[in-house]
C-alpha cells in the first residue's frame, strides 16, 4: 500500500481558498455549529462503520453540542476532544478511520478556537475520499474527491452563513 497522506496540505488551492474564505466571514459559533454538524453527519458514520465500539468521537461532539448549548465550560469538553484525538492516533493503520476521527476532533475543538474548524476541511475531505475511492487511488484522483466534499462542505456552510456577520471569527488558512 503507498503511504497515505494524513491531511489535505494545498491550502491554496482553489477548493480551500473558497471555504476558508467563506468561513473568515463568520462568527465562531456559526463555524462550530457548521463544523460540529457536518462532522456529525458525514464523518462519525466513517468512523462508526470502522470503530463501531469506540465512542471518543461521538462523546467529542456531544460536549461540542453541550457547550454550544452553554451547559458545560470548555475544560469540561476538552477531556472528551483529547480523548478523540487519541483515538485518531491508535487508528493509524485505517486512514479512513484516522482522518475521520481527526475531522471530528478538530470540529469539536472549534469550541476553543474556530480556527480548528479549518481541520473539518483538511481532514475531513481526505476521509471521505479514502472512503469512496480508496487510500491506493491515485493521488489526483483522491485530491478530486476531497475537492467535491470541499464543495459539499462549503455548501452546508452557506445554509448557515450570515451575511456581515459581526464579530468575523479569526480564520486565516495559514497552517
Amino acid at each position: 500500500m503507498a503511504r497515505t497522506r494524513k491531511a489535505l496540505s494545498d491550502l491554496h488551492a482553489p477548493y480551500i481558498q473558497s471555504l476558508v474564505q467563506l468561513m473568515a466571514s463568520q462568527d465562531k459559533a456559526t463555524l462550530v455549529r457548521w463544523a460540529v454538524g457536518y462532522a456529525g453527519q458525514v464523518m462519525l458514520p466513517l468512523w462508526s462503520s470502522s470503530c463501531p465500539d469506540d465512542g471518543r468521537p461521538r462523546k467529542a461532539l456531544q460536549a461540542a453540542h453541550m457547550w454550544l448549548a452553554g451547559k458545560i465550560k470548555f475544560p469540561r469538553a476538552r477531556t472528551a476532544i483529547l480523548a478523540c484525538h487519541a483515538a485518531a492516533r491508535e487508528a493509524a493503520g485505517n486512514p479512513v478511520a484516522q482522518a475521520a476521527a481527526r475531522a471530528i476532533g478538530h470540529s469539536a475543538a472549534a469550541i476553543h478556537s474556530a480556527r480548528h474548524a479549518l481541520g473539518l476541511v483538511l481532514y475531513g475531505a481526505l476521509a471521505v475520499a479514502y472512503h469512496r475511492r480508496g487510500a491506493d487511488a491515485p493521488w489526483e484522483e483522491i485530491e478530486r474527491c476531497a475537492a467535491e466534499e470541499c464543495g459539499r462542505m462549503e455548501a452546508a456552510l452557506r445554509r448557515l452563513a450570515a451575511e456581515n456577520e459581526p464579530p468575523p471569527a479569526h480564520i486565516d488558512g495559514k497552517a
